[in-house]
C-alpha cells in the first residue's frame, strides 16, 4: 500500500516526519535515535531528505587550495532502505533536481526499485550555496522531474529503451506553497504549477512549513476552486531557537504571526524559545487536526524532543 493510500484510508489525522541524513563521516545512529524517539505515535512514514554537491576549497598534496565537489549528507538511498529495513515503516526518499543528473536521478530510481521503495517525493531543491540563480544540472523544475519518474514507471529508460522486467511504478508525492515560491510572481501562479503537478500524476502535496493555519486553510479552499483535490498534507515545525525567528523567514520565505513574532522576541533564552515553540506548534497541530486535515508532517530537525511533545499533545 502506498503512502498515499495510507493516509487516506486512515480513520484519523495520520502522523509523519521528515529526516536528515548523517553529515559525512557520522553514523546512522542519530537517525535511529530520532526514530526511536517519535515512533511510539505510528508514523505513517519518514520523508528522507536528499542533498546535493556543493563546491568546497580543500588543500592538495602541494598545499594549494583547489575547488572541489563533496556531499555532506550523502547516503538517501541507503538510509531509507535501512529505516525499512529495521522498523517497517515506509519510508520516502526526495528525489531532488538540484545538483543531479538526469542520469544520476534514472541510476537512484532503479536502486530504489531493487529495495522495494516505491514511494518518494519529487523536488526542484534548492539553488547551491555558491550559485546566485538556480542553475539546473539536469532537469530545471520539479514537473521536468516528473516527467522522468512517469516514464520510468512506463518502463522506459532515458534513452527510450524498455525495461526488460518492469517492476512496480513509483508513487509520489510533490511540494506546495500556501505563501507563495520565493520565485512565483504572485500566488495564483503557483496554484497554476500545483494543478500542473496533480494533472500529470501527484498523489497529494506536501506544503513548505508555515506558522499560520489560515494561510493552509485558503491555500486548501483555493486548491479545490482550482480543481486541485488530491490530499493536501500541512507541514509544520516547532521553532527551537531565538534566530529562527529570522532565519526561518529567510530561508523558507515564510512569515511569522506578530503574535508568536512578539512571544518569542520577549524570550531571555533558547531554553524559553523552545516552550514557546511548542506550545505555539501544539496549537496550530490541534487546530489542524480539529479541521480534520489528512495528515500532519513534521519537519523535525533540531526539534525532535520538541516534535515529540507535540505529537504526545496531539496524538
Amino acid at each position: 500500500m502506498s503512502v498515499v493510500d495510507k493516509i487516506i484510508s486512515s480513520r484519523s489525522t495520520s502522523f509523519s516526519f521528515e529526516l536528515l541524513p548523517p553529515l559525512k563521516g557520522n553514523g546512522i545512529e542519530t537517525v535511529y535515535k530520532t526514530i526511536d524517539t517519535l515512533r511510539e505515535f505510528n508514523p505513517k512514514y519518514i520523508n528522507i531528505t536528499t542533498h546535493r554537491s556543493e563546491l568546497v576549497f580543500k588543500e592538495n598534496t602541494t598545499g594549494l587550495f583547489v575547488q572541489v565537489a563533496e556531499r555532506h549528507r550523502p547516503g538517501t538511498v541507503a538510509i531509507a532502505a535501512a529505516i525499512q529495513n529495521k522498523y517497517k515503516i515506509p519510508v520516502v526518499p526526495h528525489i531532488i533536481c538540484s545538483g543531479f543528473t538526469r542520469e544520476e536521478t534514472e541510476y537512484a530510481l532503479i536502486d530504489l526499485q531493487f529495495l522495494g521503495i516505491t514511494d518518494l517525493l519529487l523536488l526542484r531543491g534548492d539553488k547551491a550555496k555558491h550559485e546566485r540563480d538556480f542553475a539546473p544540472t539536469g532537469h530545471r523544475n520539479a514537473t521536468e522531474l516528473q516527467v522522468q519518474v512517469n516514464q520510468f514507471n512506463e518502463g522506459l529508460f532515458l534513452d527510450g529503451s524498455k525495461m526488460k522486467t518492469p517492476a512496480n511504478p513509483f508513487s509520489y508525492g510533490m511540494a506546495c506553497y500556501p505563501e507563495k515560491h520565493e520565485e512565483a510572481p504572485n500566488l495564483d501562479s503557483d496554484f497554476h504549477y500545483a494543478k500542473i503537478k496533480v494533472d500529470a500524476g501527484a498523489e497529494y502535496l506536501v506544503t513548505q512549513m508555515f506558522f499560520d493555519n489560515k494561510k493552509y486553510y485558503d491555500f486548501v479552499q483555493k486548491c479545490s476552486e482550482n480543481g486541485i483535490n488530491v490530499p493536501i498534507i500541512p507541514g509544520i515545525k516547532p521553532i527551537t531557537l531565538i534566530n529562527q525567528l529570522t532565519v526561518l523567514p529567510k530561508i523558507f520565505h515564510t512569515d511569522i504571526p506578530e503574535v508568536f513574532a512578539a512571544e518569542l522576541l520577549n524570550c531571555k533564552t533558547d531554553a524559553d524559545v523552545v516552550e514557546v515553540g511548542i506550545e505555539w506548534c501544539t496549537e496550530q497541530a490541534n487546530d489542524l487536526k480539529s479541521h480534520g486535515v489528512p495528515s500532519i508532517h513534521f519537519y523535525s530537525m533540531m526539534a525532535t524532543q520538541s516534535v515529540k511533545r507535540v505529537a504526545k499533545a496531539v496524538f
